[in-house]
């Protein structure tokens, strides 16, 4: 190649970086910003924030926890539904659990580690999804004063789980069982398993270092209603770990309690509630909902609490 060959090709690509640079990192951005000006966007460009007393305290878009130190909820706070992103709505690790319909069986703790005084989740616990759907809506249950139970789920919180042990058909099920352990319920932690008898077999606790995975993982529904009093809602995370709304009828169920830390009249909680209910986006789209820090800061203003 020839010199001034390569010196016009370079300088043709220096003027193009130039020209390019000037577009995308000087003109783009300054117009972008112009139009985050505008009357309307402005709020939304500056992350929706919310403001107590003239100080920041969080923004409508992203939800938060309202527990004390020690994650128990606030009971003068309507509370956010879960969240998967790190402790709990944060926006640098948005994600969701990864656990789906199949997510039924727990890994149990290793009970040596227990007894050393180590937490469930440090002696290698690991709760199923169904499980930790199970034990949010037994705590909301009783938090709210209302039924916790749900289909497929234990009395005592957990996923109704069974191994069902024996000899299989041409269709892999176990026609005649010989064995069956409720696996989500370790013997070191109940008394007798949720179901005492199945299929005239009596029904066992699980044992820790057992493989049950030789039975028939059989779901047992249970007696709880079809549409449990625990909305959906308040017992699953949503796909961000960010959402800062709930369904109605988890707020519902909310009030009693929030009336009771105010020392007001359900009524008048309602009446707020009321003026935070957000419908269908574009009238189709989506379902109602309430947004849980705007509600909590109008209730903080208009209903404060002493001490």
């Amino acid at each position: 190649m020839k010199f001034s060959n390569f010196i016009r090709m370079h300088w043709a690509a220096f003027r193009a970086l130039l020209v390019l640079t000037v577009l995308t990192g000087l003109a783009y951005p300054v117009f972008i910003w112009l139009v985050a000006q505008i009357p309307g966007l402005h709020d939304k460009a500056e992350g929706s924030m919310l403001t107590s007393n003239g100080k920041p305290v969080g923004s409508r878009l992203i939800g938060q926890l309202f527990t004390d130190k020690d994650g128990n909820a606030l009971a003068q706070y309507f509370q956010s539904r879960p969240s998967a992103a790190g402790t709990g709505y944060d926006p640098l690790n948005s994600s969701a659990s990864n656990l789906g319909p199949e997510s039924i069986v727990d890994t149990p703790a290793d009970p040596s580690q227990l007894t050393a005084g180590k937490s469930a989740s440090d002696a290698g616990f690991k709760p199923s999804l169904l499980t930790q759907v199970c034990t949010r809506s037994a705590a909301v249950g009783q938090l709210e004063g209302v039924d916790g139970a749900r289909p497929f789920c234990t009395g005592g919180g957990v996923g109704a789980v069974l191994s069902v042990i024996g000899p299989r058909d041409a269709r892999g099920n176990v026609a005649h069982p010989t064995r069956v352990v409720s696996v989500n319920e370790p013997c070191q932690s109940t008394q007798a398993p949720f179901l005492s008898i199945y299929e005239g077999v009596r029904v066992e606790c699980a044992k820790y270092g057992e493989d049950y995975t030789i039975g028939q993982i059989v779901p047992v529904r249970g007696a709880a209603p079809d549409n449990p009093a625990v909305p959906a809602d308040a017992v699953t995370a949503s796909g961000s770990g960010l959402d800062p709304n709930i369904s109605p009828a988890y707020a519902d169920i909310q009030v009693t309690r929030v009336a009771k830390a105010r020392h007001v009249s359900p009524d008048q909680i309602r009446a707020v509630l009321a003026h935070y209910r957000g419908g269908r986006d574009l009238g189709v789209l989506g379902e109602p909902t309430v947004n849980v820090l705007e509600l909590n800061l109008q209730l903080d203003h208009q209903y404060p609490v002493s001490g």
